[in-house]
C-alpha cells in the first residue's frame, strides 16, 4: 500500500516528483487556496497558468504543468477543491469532503508517480485526516489478472502531506486511522474486483480465515452440513443450486471490559446468476459484485480491532453462489428461515434477503445493542436513488446513526421509510411471508421482509446496491469497478458508539 508521511517542511525544498497544490473557483475563473508555503514567484507563475490554462478549480479538474525555477519537484499539479463555505476564514475554507476528492483525484491521476507531496489547505487535523484519507483512498489499482502491467497504472509509491500540525499527536493519530481505513476500503475493492471463478464461498471465507491471523478478531465457519444442522434455510435454499457450497463467517472482536455489541451483517453472494428466475445476460456482468457487503464488514471488523476501538463487534458473513442447476431451489419453494420462519420463495433472484434474514437471526441471538446489515440488495435502490447514493432504513436511532456517521465519513446515504402498508403484499396463504411482494418500492418491500427477522433489537438496513460498483469512469478517490463503500460508514457509526 502507498506509504504517506507527515511533514511541516518548505514544499518548495521537498525532493519529491509532484507537489499538488489545491485552487477553487473564483468568480469564472480560479485561484491558489492553501499555497502560501510556496514561493512568490511560484504561485505567481502558477496563477498565470490558471487564468492561460482557464481553469475552473472544480472538482476532479487535475492539471499537470511543468514546475520551472523555485521548487524542487519536476512536476505542479493543480487539483481543484469545489466550492468553498464561508466561515471559518475570510476567503472560505473547502469542506471535508471536497478536500478527500481533491487529493484523491490528484494520487488517481498520479499513478505511476514514485513520490508525490501534497500542498493542499490542512491547517488543523481535520483537514489534514481528510486530506490524508482522500489520498489513499485515491491510490489505488487492481491488475491481479493484468499478465502485463504497466508502471504508469501502479499507485503512487510515496505520499507527504505538508501541514502545520505534522508534529501534533492528534495528527499523527488521525493519519493513522486514515491509513488503517483506506486499506480496509482497498481490500474491499479487491473482494469485489476478483473474479468469481475464483471468489466463491469456500475462498472467502479462506480470505477471511488468512485476514484475521495475528489480529484480535476469531473466526467461526459454518459449512453446509452444519448450515443444515441449524436450520440456515435461506442460506441452503440459495447455495442448493451451486457446487460450490454456502458458508456462514461469523467474526468477533471483543475486548475486554466493554458496554456495547454491534452486530454487522453482509450479504455475500458471490456471483448472482438469479437462479431459475434467471438474469438477462447484460445484468449479469456485474454479478461477482453481489458479495459487496460482506466484503465490507469483515474489512470494518478488522478496521475496528486494529484501531482498538473499545466496543464488541459481530461480523456475520452471509455466502453463497445463486446458480441455476437441476437442483437448484424452484419458485413457489417453501423454506424455513433460522428460528423457524417460513418463507415462499417466489422469486429465486430475490436471493439475498433470504441468507440475510438467516444471518440476522443468528447474530440477534447474541443480544447485540443493534445490528445493521448491508447489501446489495435491490435494483430498485439504484431507480430511487442512482448509482452513487445508497439507502438506509430501520429503526430511528440506528438509521439516524448511520446517516450521521454517513455524512462525516464523506459517504453518500439517504433515510428511507418502511411503510406498514407495504407489508400486506408480502401475504401469502403457503408461509409466514414471501420473499416478494409489491413491486412498487421494491426497495422497501426488501427492508420490511429483513425486519421480520430483525425483531425487537435495534436495526438498520442499508443497500448498496448501486454505489457498491462503479461502471462508469473513474471520479475523485472512486476506481471504476468496486468501490468499498460502507466500510467508512459502518466505521463512523462504530467509533461513535464506542465513544458514546
Amino acid at each position: 500500500m502507498t506509504e504517506l508521511v507527515l511533514s511541516s517542511s518548505d514544499p518548495a525544498r521537498l525532493a519529491t516528483d509532484a507537489l499538488v497544490i489545491g485552487i477553487t473557483p473564483d468568480g469564472t475563473g480560479a485561484r491558489l487556496l492553501g499555497a502560501d508555503a510556496l514561493p512568490g514567484p511560484v504561485r505567481a507563475a502558477l496563477e498565470s497558468a490558471i487564468a492561460v490554462l482557464g481553469l475552473k478549480g472544480t472538482v476532479d479538474e487535475v492539471t499537470k504543468i511543468p514546475a520551472g525555477d523555485g521548487v524542487k519537484a519536476s512536476l505542479l499539479v493543480l487539483t481543484g477543491l469545489g466550492v468553498v463555505a464561508s466561515g471559518r476564514k475570510s476567503d472560505g475554507a473547502p469542506t471535508l469532503e471536497n478536500l478527500r476528492r481533491a487529493a484523491g483525484a490528484a494520487t488517481r491521476q498520479l499513478a505511476g508517480t514514485a513520490a508525490v507531496a501534497l500542498v493542499l489547505p490542512a491547517d488543523d487535523v481535520a483537514q489534514a485526516s481528510a486530506v490524508a484519507e482522500g489520498a489513499l483512498l485515491g491510490a489505488y489499482a487492481f491488475g491481479d489478472y493484468r499478465t502485463s502491467r504497466p508502471a504508469a497504472v501502479a499507485p503512487v509509491a510515496t505520499l507527504t502531506l505538508v501541514t502545520p500540525t505534522a508534529r501534533k499527536s492528534a495528527t499523527k493519530d488521525a493519519v493513522a486511522r486514515a491509513r488503517v481505513l483506506a486499506a480496509a476500503v482497498h481490500d474491499t475493492r479487491n473482494l469485489v474486483n476478483t473474479a468469481p471463478n475464483d471468489l466463491y464461498p469456500q475462498t472467502f471465507a479462506d480470505h477471511a480465515r488468512a485476514r484475521v491471523k495475528g489480529t484480535k478478531v476469531k473466526i467461526s465457519v459454518l459449512d453446509d452440513a452444519a448450515l443444515r444442522e441449524g436450520g440456515y434455510g435461506g442460506l441452503i435454499g440459495v447455495g442448493q443450486g451451486s457446487v460450490r457450497p454456502p458458508r456462514l463467517v461469523k467474526l468477533t472482536y471483543a475486548p475486554a471490559r466493554v458496554k456495547k455489541h454491534y452486530a454487522l451483517v453482509g450479504k455475500g453472494i458471490t456471483f448472482d446468476s438469479g437462479g431459475l428466475s434467471i438474469k438477462p445476460a447484460k445484468s449479469m456482468e456485474t454479478m461477482k459484485s453481489d458479495m459487496a457487503g460482506a466484503a465490507a464488514v469483515l474489512n470494518t471488523v478488522l478496521a475496528a480491532a486494529e484501531l482498538g476501538l473499545p466496543i464488541k463487534v459481530t461480523g456475520w458473513l452471509a455466502l453463497a453462489e445463486n446458480m441455476p442447476s437441476g437442483t437448484a431451489q424452484r419458485p413457489s419453494d417453501v423454506i424455513t428461515i433460522r428460528g423457524g420462519k417460513t418463507v415462499e420463495v417466489l422469486n429465486t433472484d430475490a436471493e439475498g434477503r433470504l441468507v440475510l434474514a438467516d444471518a440476522i437471526v443468528a447474530a440477534g441471538e447474541e443480544k447485540p445493542d443493534a445490528i445493521i446489515d448491508i447489501a446489495t440488495l435491490t435494483g430498485a435502490q439504484m431507480i430511487a436513488l442512482g448509482n452513487q447514493v445508497s439507502a438506509v432504513m430501520g429503526t430511528d436511532d440506528v438509521r439516524g446513526a448511520v446517516i450521521g456517521a454517513a455524512e462525516r465519513s464523506g459517504e453518500q446515504f439517504w433515510p428511507m421509510p418502511l411503510p406498514e402498508e407495504l407489508r400486506a403484499s408480502m401475504k401469502t396463504p403457503m408461509a409466514d411471508l414471501a420473499n416478494m411482494g409489491e413491486r412498487y418500492g421494491g426497495m422497501l418491500v426488501a427492508g420490511l421482509f429483513l425486519q421480520e427477522f430483525a425483531g425487537s433489537t435495534p436495526w438498520a438496513h442499508l443497500d448498496i446496491a448501486g454505489p457498491s460498483f462503479n461502471e462508469g469512469g473513474p471520479r475523485h478517490y472512486v476506481p471504476k469497478g468496486g468501490t468499498g463503500v460502507g466500510v467508512r460508514t459502518l466505521l463512523g457509526v462504530l467509533e461513535d458508539a464506542a465513544g458514546a
